[in-house]
């Protein structure tokens, strides 16, 4: 399965992203006052998101960051990203809007006085959306000398081949598309630069990419790591649940014995190695080419959560709470000039289909609704739109519809809660799937619906006018 940045505004089976990808499922359940996007299924994936639910349920600091490259029309089904944005902001999020114009003018050869008129539009619905400027962060990447400065390291920790394997970039790749995805790399951690914070990412599931290579960058650049262990020699990550089973459930076994307990041909044979060594939990901190200080200051104050062993590039600390001595590491690496980051989290939005079927897009007005339209010509482009409906009347009264193909019954199932709110949505599929509902109708009402919003939207963004001219924001 391909996924591509510039050009997957489709996906056929979201239920692949799970299997191929590592995303998990997404669950609200434990979402304090969800957004309606997060209650009806349409953020469907998430990775490592607990860590910001458990921040915005203690009141504690992390970040949200997303953006948009300015090469196209703003349209409804980018409005999810900015909602999804502002919804975290109004949570405590400490929140930044990237406007990706290096982007757009290495991998779309968009002109800069193109990317500023985008931007300024893009901006404009960000505002109207409620994002408080003055709580948060609007940049350009051309303009931010910091992020470039953070995107040149990150490139001291990759190289083609990766790059290659996660974007497919061939020969004819030219060198600025390449560098794009570092600067994309930066902007993910930038909003850890001054401390580390769990930072989610909001994004459809075409940016899966940029989340994987910057999860591993963000690894790469930390100078100590935290794991788990059992023995003073390592036991491969797959196997660590099941000696931790094993460990839990037998007092004082040695390595040899549990080797006899094991099914794993491999794991028995690192463990027969392993001889008399006796197995207990402990948790290990690695040094990445730390500084010696660095390494000596890290002893000391981890003598504070438990009892350290020292060895030459870890420490082993027992019966300390990890969080704790994960929390210390950090401490001690920004201290000593490092980064500390955490892998930033991501949660996934599906795509709205296009109006005329297939992905929707800017390119193709007709696809499309974008925030701008004039609202008879909103109403006329969903008149005109494909559904999921029956050849005739009477087959969709005897078979029912076909919400789940129907491009029209997403302008209900995404629309704002302030539009359509959740129990309408399911009544509007039930009653579509039960033949109740007929296409001429349906298509009326989400016209209406559809122009009403956009109606609040643009008297929202008339002024938002105002509030850029007061803000801090440089397009």
């Amino acid at each position: 399965m391909d996924i591509d940045p510039w050009g997957s505004d489709s996906v056929e089976d979201y239920s692949r992203l799970f299997d191929e990808f590592g995303i998990d499922e997404f669950d609200e359940s434990d979402v304090p006052e969800p957004l309606d996007l997060m209650r009806r299924g349409i953020i469907f994936g998430e990775r490592d998101y607990d860590l910001v639910e458990e921040a915005i349920r203690n009141g504690e600091e992390f970040a949200a960051l997303s953006g948009f490259m300015p090469s196209g029309s703003l349209h409804l089904g980018h409005l999810m990203v900015l909602r999804e944005l502002v919804w975290h902001q109004q949570r405590g999020a400490d929140t930044y809007f990237v406007i990706a114009d290096l982007e757009a003018h290495s991998a779309r050869g968009m002109s800069w006085e193109e990317c500023e008129r985008y931007a300024r539009e893009y901006v404009l619905s960000l505002l109207a959306l409620g994002f408080d400027p003055e709580e948060g962060e609007v940049y350009r990447q051309s303009e931010n000398r910091e992020l470039q400065d953070l995107a040149f390291e990150l490139g001291e920790e990759t190289n083609f081949n990766e790059l290659n394997a996660i974007y497919g970039f061939d020969g004819e790749t030219n060198m600025g598309h390449m560098q794009s995805t570092l600067t994309q790399a930066a902007d993910i951690l930038y909003p850890q630069l001054d401390e580390p914070k769990p930072t989610v990412i909001p994004v459809g599931a075409d940016q899966d990419p940029h989340l994987r290579l910057t999860r591993g960058l963000a690894r790469r650049t930390r100078i100590f790591g935290v794991t788990e262990a059992y023995a003073s020699f390592e036991i491969e990550d797959e196997h660590k649940e099941a000696v931790r089973q094993a460990v839990e459930g037998l007092e004082d076994v040695t390595a040899a014995e549990l080797a006899e307990e094991v099914d794993d041909t491999q794991l028995a044979e690192r463990l027969r190695a392993g001889g008399d060594e006796g197995l207990k939990h402990r948790t290990r901190v690695l040094s990445r080419d730390a500084p010696q200080e660095a390494f000596d200051a890290l002893a000391d104050e981890l003598e504070d959560t438990g009892r350290v062993e020292r060895f030459d590039e870890h420490l082993d600390v027992y019966d300390a709470d990890r969080e704790d001595v994960e929390r210390l590491v950090r401490e001690v690496e920004v201290e000593h000039g490092g980064y500390g980051f955490y892998p930033p989290s991501s949660i996934y939005h599906r795509f709205m289909t296009g109006l005329t079927g297939g992905k929707m897009s800017s390119s193709v007005p007709k696809s499309h609704i974008a925030v701008t339209d004039d609202l008879d010509d909103a109403r006329e482009k969903v008149m005109s739109a494909k559904t999921g409906g029956r050849e005739t009347a009477e087959e969709q009264r005897e078979k029912g519809g076909r919400p789940d193909e129907c491009p029209v019954y997403e302008l209900y199932a995404y629309a704002d809660d302030s539009v359509c709110d959740d129990e309408h949505a399911e009544r509007v599929y039930e009653e579509c799937a039960g033949g109740e509902r007929l296409c001429g109708g349906c298509k009326s009402e989400a016209g209406d619906l559809t122009a009403e919003y956009l109606e609040e939207h643009q008297e929202a963004r008339e002024e938002a006018r105002e509030t850029l001219k007061g803000s801090d924001i440089e397009i």
